[in-house]
């Protein structure tokens, strides 16, 4: 079979899908901080609360870290209709992923809480600090060196898990990539321009995250 590539058709829709790589930056980015949010509160209340906001928690990692992430979306995306809460499918992928991520960061989070000496925040207790007090100034600076390369590891996972908005019609990379396929039937070249297109930006993403580490917190990593 001769099959002769032409990138040209594809690039000259290049604009259009780099503008697709952004906005799966933008939902990678938005899902990750709120996911950072709500895995803050979800550590402090599984290291420090009582034992209801323990159990609640842990019912919700434990449902969200064992349930595949796409029938999560699902759920948001066809279920909740039938009981009159109407999202789109950019709000169904959004939320998803943030509670999804939400969970993951919760006991990433929580593993940090762990990892600071006992000593440590009976000290902060002696001197009359409060929760928010230790965690700003005990405990953060003790665990952003351990936890930051976890974070962005999973933030890396997550701009690829973007890909899974196009499944619900989101514009973002894949499904502008899937549109320029339905155009130009040129399956080679269009995907592996997106496939590029991917690399660079979590190559970019974790030269970013690497420079941030070193400048703010003085962590030691490499991107490769």
């Amino acid at each position: 079979m001769h099959y002769t590539l032409q990138f040209g058709q594809v690039l000259k829709y290049l604009p259009y899908l780099i503008s697709g790589a952004w906005l799966s930056f933008q939902i990678a980015f938005l899902a990750f901080c709120g996911g950072m949010v709500i895995g803050l509160v979800g550590a402090l209340g599984k290291t420090f609360g009582g034992r209801v906001f323990r159990s609640v928690v842990g019912t919700y990692v434990t449902f969200f870290t064992n349930t595949p992430q796409l029938v999560q979306i699902y759920f948001l995306f066809f279920a909740l209709p039938e009981v009159g809460i109407l999202l789109t499918p950019y709000e169904a992928v959004l939320v998803g992923m943030t509670l999804n991520a939400g969970a993951y960061l919760t006991e990433i989070q929580r593993a940090g809480f762990l990892s600071v000496h006992r000593a440590e925040m009976e000290a902060a207790e002696t001197v009359g600090m409060s929760l928010i007090q230790s965690v700003r100034y005990v405990i953060f600076p003790h665990i952003i060196k351990v936890l930051f390369p976890p974070l962005s590891n999973l933030y890396i996972i997550m701009t690829l898990g973007t890909s899974m908005a196009a499944i619900f019609g989101v514009e973002e990379l894949t499904g502008r990539a899937f549109n320029v396929n339905a155009l130009t039937f040129r399956s080679i070249e269009v995907f592996s321009v997106t496939a590029a297109l991917y690399f660079l930006v979590t190559v970019a993403a974790s030269t970013i995250l690497v420079l941030l580490g070193r400048w703010l917190f003085r962590v030691k990593s490499k991107v490769f």
